[in-house]
Order: structure tokens, then sequence, then C-alpha cells
């Protein structure tokens, strides 16, 4: 049980795979063939997608943000669709299966960031007309070393979860369609190359729309059928799952899940902070024409992901309900220390899928099984794109070049870095096949809102901020983190099998937040060089066009 919590604690926090299924190996079940139909329609439509996109890419502007043509509805389901996870749907359902009522904590947990990005950066990082994080924090420092320290964050973060994500999919995989993980993976590979070497952002932003709608249309069914057995009464779903489950009414009862008050504030700070530091997540905002349908895109990615979390919850108490120990769909009996033990097949995060099948048979089985694979696919792919431009548009366009790259030039060194991040994401995947990859997700959360965000926030909000201030305090975050996650309970105790942490907290946010913030601002207040009057000097236009909008057009267009 510990195993299941501290993997998903993590993992939640960044739209990933999940715990119990990222050790070991997997059970396979017997040849899912709805689910194979549904998991081909999916890539043959999304292929089709790819295809038509590719025609309409003519330029950088094109390719890295869909040439700033989606809507704010439609960007706010694609912003949603990168962001419901299938961590989210099968592991908030399993908490909630598992743990009852602490489960909408996390639910909550991952809105609580949506606010910080709605009202501190959505507007301002689309007025400034860019395509990358690194756009937005060079504007009016140094481009070298501040593109270096932007793309470097990007790249680590964007890894880390490529590495998680395609685990998780050849474990999902090698479950529900009986096929070899090493055949998974490079599927996966595969699939997320092509959507972004040929698609670019306007084929991953609608892949990413037809996997919010398929996820959404999938969980709002469970979650009435589930209502519908109860007498569309919540008293009584609850009621329900209070008789059946071992632990009685103490699953409506708060407490339990993170003990330590610690622990739980710098979790909740990484989920926060996270969320706007989140190189996939930000460069979503550079598709919307102005700054309007940027605010508006992330009121509706609010309103779907809210409404989501919900029906996880539901999705978790109909689980109890409907997924019980002695039916051998679902469980298997073992034999532990002479005794007799139930287990569920897969693990419990595969809660929800199970009760897709007791609620509507093979075929819904089959749907839920591909949404649930489509989930992932879209989230690899956004997280190629965000860090193909990383390589190809902040460090060979802005730093090797100095600007000087032609369009063709970018779009090629870009198409190359897809390729790479596909090949780096197959090969390490089959890698870490039976490694517990959980830490990972964590440490790419909790790097997000140790270096990018603080970043990200004094560039914009302060004009005290230097290059040597915001270099040195955004490598000091994200080298701090990246050592604190190592040296916590998660790395040197579950992974490196140590018998005690050195660091005694799961997640460092709390304490490398504000030292990124402390760092950046000493080394700012310090510096007295000639740069340093360039970098606050160039403060006033940045805010103004920020707050305006006043050039962006002409700046994207470059």
């Amino acid at each position: 049980m510990n195993k299941f919590l501290t993997g998903t604690l993590a993992l939640l926090a960044s739209g990933s795979v999940w715990a119990d299924a990222l050790t070991g190996d997997v059970e396979k079940q017997p040849l899912n063939i709805s689910a194979i139909v549904m998991f081909l329609i999916f890539v043959g439509a999304t292929l089709f997608i790819t295809k038509w996109a590719a025609k309409q890419n003519k330029s950088t502007k094109d390719f890295y943000t869909a040439g700033g043509g989606i809507s704010g509805f439609q960007n706010g389901l694609a912003i949603a669709g990168d962001y419901m996870s299938a961590a989210s749907f099968l592991g908030i359902s399993a908490m909630v299966y598992t743990t009852g009522y602490d489960g909408l904590i996390y639910s909550t947990g991952f809105l609580v960031g949506w606010p910080i990005v709605l009202f501190l950066v959505a507007e301002r990082l689309r007025n400034l007309g860019k395509f990358t994080f690194s756009d937005v924090v060079a504007y009016r420092l140094k481009q070298g070393p501040v593109r270096v320290f932007a793309a470097s964050g990007s790249l680590l973060v964007v890894i880390l979860y490529l590495i998680a994500q395609v685990v998780g999919a050849g474990k999902l995989i090698q479950l529900l369609f009986g096929m070899s993980y090493t055949s998974a993976v490079v599927i996966v590979g595969a699939l997320m190359v092509a959507y972004v070497l040929f698609g670019g952002m306007l084929a991953t932003t609608w892949v990413q729309i037809i996997k919010a709608v398929m996820l959404l249309s999938g969980a709002s069914f469970m979650a009435f059928m589930i209502l519908k057995a109860s007498g569309f009464s919540l008293e009584g779903m609850f009621l329900k799952a209070t008789e059946i489950h071992e632990k009685g009414t103490t699953i409506m009862s708060p407490g339990g899940l993170v003990s330590n008050p610690i622990d739980a504030l710098s979790l909740g700070l990484a989920l926060m902070f996270g969320t706007a530091g989140l190189p996939h997540i930000l460069m979503r905002f550079f598709t919307v024409p102005d700054a309007k349908e940027a605010r508006k895109s992330v009121f509706v990615a609010t309103g779907f992901i809210g409404y989501f979390y919900l029906l996880t919850f539901i999705i978790g108490f109909g689980a109890i309900i409907f997924v019980t120990k002695d039916n051998p769909q679902f469980f298997t009996t073992m034999i532990q220390d002479g005794k007799s033990v139930a287990e569920m097949i897969g693990g419990t995060n595969m809660a929800a899928v199970h009760l897709s099948g007791a609620l509507g048979g093979n075929l819904f089985l089959g749907f839920i099984s591909a949404v649930a694979f489509a989930t992932i696919l879209a989230v690899v792919a956004g997280l190629t794109l965000s860090g193909a431009s990383a390589v190809s548009h902040d460090l060979y366009s802005s730093v090797i070049r100095q600007g000087k790259a032609t369009q063709e030039e970018e779009m090629r060194v870009s198409r190359l870095a897809t390729l790479g991040l596909g090949v780096m994401a197959i090969v390490l995947g089959i890698a870490f096949e039976n490694q517990n990859v959980a830490f990972m997700v964590g440490l790419a959360f909790a790097l997000a809102a140790s270096a990018n965000f603080p970043i990200l926030a004094l560039s914009m909000f302060w004009k005290g901020l230097t290059t040597r201030g915001a270099v040195i305090g955004g490598f000091l975050g994200l080298l701090v983190a990246f050592v604190l996650i190592i040296l916590g309970p998660t790395v040197w105790v579950k992974v490196l099998h140590n018998k005690e942490a050195i660091f005694p907290y799961s997640n460092p946010a709390l304490f490398t937040i504000p030292l990124a913030f402390i760092a950046a601002w000493f080394f700012s207040v310090t510096d007295k060089s000639k740069q340093a009057e360039i970098d606050k000097a160039g403060f006033e236009a940045q805010y103004v066009r920020s707050m305006t909008g006043i050039g962006a057009a002409e700046a994207s267009d470059h």
C-alpha cells in the first residue's frame, strides 16, 4: 500500500503514469479484441489528422503554435486533454477505491494551480507574442545564458516525463492488448514521432482535443451508470460503498494519506507552481490569436478539468461497489505467508478499467482501455513538441546561430530533435522497464516549480531581475531540487534501497522554490555590471507589451 501511495503522490501531480504498473512483470490478460479495434480506430483517425495538419504547416509559427489560429475553446479543450492524464483517471479513482474520501484531496490539489496560470501567466505570455517559455524569460535579458538555462530546465522536465509516460504506455498495452513490452514501447515512440514530425502543434492539438472528448465522455457515462444504480443519490452511493469497503465508515473520514505536514505543504506547492512552470502547458498559450482567447482557454480548461476530477471521485466509489473481491473477473487469489489473499488483476490502479467492464461490458472496457492509451499518446506528443522547440528554437536558432537561422534550418533541426527524442524515449523506456520510475515525474514537477516558475514570475513582474540573477537562481533551484529528490525517501530508500533517507521529505518544493527566488533576488541586487543596467532598462517595454499586447503580432511572425 505504501508503495502505491508514494508513487501516486508523485505521479498524480504531473499527468503521467501510475505506480503499480511501473514495476516488475505485468500479468498478461486474454486478448482484448474490442480494445484493439478501438485503439486502431483512434490511431487511424489521428494519423489522418496529422496528414491534414502537415499540409497546413508552412512556417515555424505554424509548426510550433499552429499559426496562432486555435480558438480559446479549442485550446482550452486541448489543455484539458494535456492535463487530464491516465494517472489522474486511473490514479485518483484508485486512491478513492482504496482510501475513500482522501482521494478528493488530490483532485482539488491539481485545480489549485490553474487560478495562478489564469491570473498571473496566460494573458501576459500571449501578449508577448512568442513561441516558448524561453522566449518570455529571455525577452529583456541576455539571450545566450538565459536561453541555455531555460532550455536545460525544459529538456530535463520533458525527458523525465517521457520516460515515465513510455514505460506506463508499455505496461498498459502489455496488460490489455497481449503485446510484448518492447513492441508496445516502439509503437508509442513511432506514433509520437509521427504526430509531431509531420503535424506539429496543429496535429498535437487535435489529438489532445479528441482524447479529451473521449475521456470526458467515457468518464461521464461511468459516473451516470454508478449514480443510476444508486438512485441518483450521492448519499445512497456512499452508504453502499461503506457497507462493502473493508474499512467501513472510516473511508468517509479525512486523514492518513499525508501524515507529515511539511510533505503535504511541499507537495501542494509543487502542484500549484509546477503547473505554471511546465513547458508543454505554457507552450499552449501561444496557439491562440490573442490574450483574450488565452484567458478564455484557461477558463475553459479549468471548467473541464474540475468536472473531470469530480467524476473520478464518483468513479472511485463506484469501483468500491462494483469491483468486488469475490469476482474472479477482477481479482485473483494468491497465497502469502500461508494465507489466501485476493489481489486485483493488474494492481489497484486498474480499478477504473475493471469498473468499465462491469458497467458496460467488453465493448466499453475496450473503449476505456483505448482512451487510457490515447491519453498517454496525447501527453507524449505535447511533451515531444516542447522538447523539440527547446532544441531548435532556443538552443540552435537563438544561441548557436544567434537569431540568424532561416525558418527552413530551424524546422530541420526541430524535426531532427523530434527523431532524437523519439529514439531516446524508446531506448530509455525499454531500459527502465523493470524500474520504479515513479520518482521521475515527481522530480519533473518539482523541477518545474523550483526553476521555471520563479524565473518566469520574476522576469514578468520584477524590474530588478538581471541575467546573472536569473541564471544563477534558476540553475540553483534546478540542481538543488534534483539533488534533494535523489537524497529523499522516494529515490534513496525505495529505488536505491538504502535504510534511511538523507533528506527526510519526499518533495523538496517547500525549500527549493524560496531558494530560487532568494538566489535570483540576491544575485540581481548585487549585480552592478553594465549588462544589469540593460536588463533593467528593458522592463518597461516588456511590461507594456505583456499588459497590452502592442507589437505582439509582429513579434510572433519573426
